[in-house]
């Protein structure tokens, strides 16, 4: 932290805070949070790595932060999100006007902290100086703990937890988790927005049963999973996770943000698999109804199934599933399902993704999900008819859930500007600065995924094991390109590791599946023939032969273009053209003496006709010559959006081909106006202020769009790479130096280690199976951080952004 402070004196008169104070601060960085929706978002949570505000993970600093909007403190909490142990978030509490932006001053304070009145909580309470009798614990009184592991003694109606288990609530509602062979959730209804679990069943066990000043024990869960409990689902049924060796309990947060508590799970034995530990990590936010669950097992287990109670005169309602598989869908009860009668609503809140089916048995309607390997994430939630200003219809309950899957999958737009990175970043872009950036990058790469692409790996990014993919080949060519450029042999080696690893003696390829006809698996195949290149190992060249007989046989549009995948026919995809035909073109020249280079180049030239538009110079992402496909126009089978990635591939395609090709050749001639065409077009939508592109690049201003990272470094790359290689004039070198400024201050956030992180990166972005090309799709898909389709380019364009400067 710096030395230098800053005095700042204010009163708040919300009832929240109440008194003068006057605090010595630090400042730490400014948060910029955009609202992407078209409606207002009361208590929303923005949660941040500390170690993009600067902050490292373990810092005593972060329990001294403090979070100003407009001048006044709002709620600030760090806790640890990932379940690792350790403090790595910090979430804010705010609210955000439709379609708003709002600016928050984050600071270190060295003085008073404000005091925030309790909007969560958790607690469990248990009995003590009392003795066991049998199965239940007579006499003794109730003391709140931060831990317990359950004795062996107890189980149901054992009168040693106070109301049988933990209990977690918001302002809106509580929740109680029967910690015994049940397994189940149950619901407090609360007739007030205060914290009241603290008296709930101290006057008497079953107290609670009856409706009181603060609400009532709302739900029978009986020998259902309640409401969102889990389970396994064997055999067409869920089966409580009930066969353990121990279970314990700990409160984790209790905070002004939220409160979590997680349950251990010992020794759990599942029907037809291993003895295994699960670990259930469930929070909850201030003004909220959802609880949130995040299950994590020692080993593959499943599939997992979370449930609601079946009651008798209940409708049950579920979200649409014809979406995008990282977009949020529920499943729903409303009725008169509550014990006293009164109106209830329950659902259960899954990523698509996650989602196998929705199913019922004898008790639960459930919610089943895929077999993963470390286990699922999802939220449940209920609403009471009775709480005040709550939710007393089905229409209105419906409304809801809409709105909040709306709100769950189109997440805030944030942007980081930390005093870490503003020191770090200042000065005038040269080529040591380009090359320092992007060095940074590369080692900030090898330290955080170290082996974890590699075959048999676990990548704990996409949450799977490792497998030949056009990301592994995209970020090891990048990896690789750096190498060369610096002379650099770590790079070198991470990147021939990576790909080796897939590559048996006999060239066969590891997860690659010919029979798919998926043209992104080809990518990878570039590195295949720098590595023969490099070591002379037959493996990679007949490795490399495996994906040339693919693209010879797969399948093409009338006019000669490969269709994107076997299950998507007769579509071209902007993506495609850089996933085959720069490898295709380097195959012919090594192997062919050629032949087909001018087939291979002709894909540009399909795409250029079917997919340019002529006003405005940009390609639409997709077009379906058949005219079958939802998204695609019916009379020019065009998709409907300028989508920024996907153009940034066909426009490294263009580069990285004319870069093969001989010095005016035929092939070459054909594509350079190709490329000088984009390149206008490119300029002309680039943001001027902030030099770069949007995710819909011609839709700058419109509700929830956003600079995008990976296609701004895709088109960066294009731009410094013409330039180096004399195809583009030199004014599209200014924009191109102008976007990797804008990049490094925009989209990279240095960390206190040395590393730094690359964000602003659209997750993934496709055409068909629930993606109906629709602008609100593009909109959905998730923003992250660091993943290969933002970095590999990032370190391209570095690379030739570099050189551009070096010839100044």
């Amino acid at each position: 932290m710096s030395n230098s402070k800053r005095i700042t004196t204010f009163f708040i008169t919300s009832g929240l805070l109440t008194s003068t104070i006057a605090l010595a601060a630090e400042p730490l960085a400014e948060v910029v949070i955009d609202n992407p929706t078209n409606f207002q978002r009361i208590d929303e949570v923005v949660t941040l790595r500390l170690v993009d505000l600067g902050i490292e993970v373990g810092d005593p600093a972060v329990d001294e932060i403090v979070a100003k909007m407009d001048g006044d403190p709002i709620r600030v909490q760090a806790w640890d999100a990932n379940g690792d142990g350790a403090e790595e978030s910090l979430s804010l509490l705010l609210d955000l006007e439709k379609s708003g932006t709002k600016t928050v001053e984050l600071e270190v304070e060295t003085d008073s902290l404000p005091k925030f009145a309790p909007r969560t909580q958790a607690e469990i309470s248990h009995k003590v100086d009392g003795e066991w009798q049998g199965r239940e614990y007579i006499g003794g009184h109730f003391e709140n703990v931060q831990k317990m592991d359950t004795p062996p003694e107890h189980t149901d109606h054992s009168w040693y937890i106070r109301y049988e288990g933990p209990g977690w609530e918001s302002d809106k509602v509580g929740y109680r988790f029967y910690l015994d062979w049940r397994n189940g959730f149950d619901i407090f209804g609360k007739l007030t927005d205060e914290m009241v679990l603290q008296g709930v069943g101290q006057d008497g066990f079953d107290s609670y049963h009856e409706e009181s000043d603060w609400g009532m024990d709302i739900l029978k869960v009986g020998s259902a999973l309640g409401s969102g409990g889990y389970g396994l689902w064997v055999d067409g049924a869920a089966e409580r996770i009930s066969d353990t060796e121990g279970l314990s309990y700990e409160i984790l947060e209790n905070g002004p943000v939220l409160s979590q508590f997680r349950a251990t799970y010992r020794g759990w034995q599942g029907s037809d698999q291993p003895k295994m530990d699960l670990v259930a990590d469930l929070s909850i936010q201030a003004g909220s109804r959802v609880t949130w669950v995040r299950l994590e097992t020692s080993e593959p287990a499943g599939p997992l199934c979370a449930g609601l109670v079946k009651h008798e005169g209940v409708e049950v309602i579920t979200g649409d599933t014809d979406i995008t598989g990282e977009a949020f869908t529920y499943l729903a009860t409303w009725g008169p399902q509550s014990l006293d009668g009164s109106d209830l609503g329950m659902a259960i809140l899954v990523r698509k993704k996650d989602l196998a089916k929705f199913a019922e048995d004898e008790l639960n309607e459930l919610a089943v999900f895929k077999k993963r390997v470390r286990g699922v994430d999802y939220g449940f939630l209920a609403a009471w008819a009775k709480e005040p200003n709550g939710i007393t219809s089905r229409d209105e309950f419906v409304r809801y859930l809409d709105q909040l899957v709306e709100r769950l999958t189109i997440a805030q737009r944030v942007d980081i500007y930390s005093e870490l990175g503003r020191a770090e970043k200042a000065g005038e872009l040269v080529a040591e600065k380009a090359l320092y950036w992007t060095k940074r990058m590369g080692d900030s790469i090898l330290a955080r995924r170290g082996d974890t692409l590699a075959h048999e790996q676990y990548d704990p990014e996409a949450n799977r094991f490792a497998k030949w993919s056009y990301t592994t080949g995209l970020i090891s060519k990048a990896v690789h390109d750096l190498g060369v450029a610096t002379g650099e042999e770590s790079y070198l080696e991470w990147a021939e590791n990576v790909i080796s690893s897939y590559v048996s003696p006999y060239g066969e390829v590891a997860t690659y599946s010919y029979e798919s006809f998926n043209i992104d698996q080809i990518n990878s195949g570039k590195m295949l023939l720098e590595l023969f290149e490099m070591t002379g190992e037959d493996r990679y060249r007949v490795a490399a032969d495996h994906l040339r007989k693919q693209l010879e046989e797969h399948p093409r549009t009338k006019n000669g273009a490969f269709w994107h995948k076997k299950r998507y026919p007769w579509q071209v995809w902007l993506d495609g053209v850089y996933m085959g035909i720069p490898f295709m073109v380097a195959y012919e020249q090594a192997f062919n003496d050629s032949k087909k280079v001018a087939e291979a180049v002709h894909e540009f030239v399909v795409c250029e006709e079917e997919l340019r538009d002529p006003e405005t110079g940009l390609y639409w992402h997709a077009w379906d010559e058949s005219r079958q496909q939802i998204w695609a126009d019916p009379e020019t089978g065009r998709s409907q959006y300028f989508w920024g990635r996907g153009l940034g591939w066909f426009a490294m395609a263009l580069v990285d081909t004319l870069e093969m090709l001989p010095v005016n050749s035929e092939e070459s001639e054909l594509l350079k106006p190709i490329l000088q065409d984009l390149a206008a077009a490119l300029v002309a939508v680039q943001d001027e202020e902030k030099g770069v592109w949007y995710q819909i690049l011609d839709r700058p201003d419109a509700v929830g769009n956003y600079t995008e990272s990976s296609a701004s470094s895709m088109f960066t790359y294009m731009l410094a790479k013409g330039v180096n290689h004399g195809w583009l004039d030199e004014r599209y070198g200014d924009a191109a130096k102008k976007a990797f400024s804008g990049m490094i201050k925009e989209f990279v956030r240095p960390h206190p280690d040395g590393t730094a992180s690359l964000s602003h990166i659209c997750l993934v972005a496709g055409l068909g199976f629930g993606r109906d090309g629709s602008y609100e799709y593009y909109m959905s898909e998730p923003v992250v951080e660091n993943d290969p389709k933002g970095i590999g380019p990032f370190l391209m364009a570095g690379l030739e952004v570099t050189a551009l400067l070096e010839e100044k």
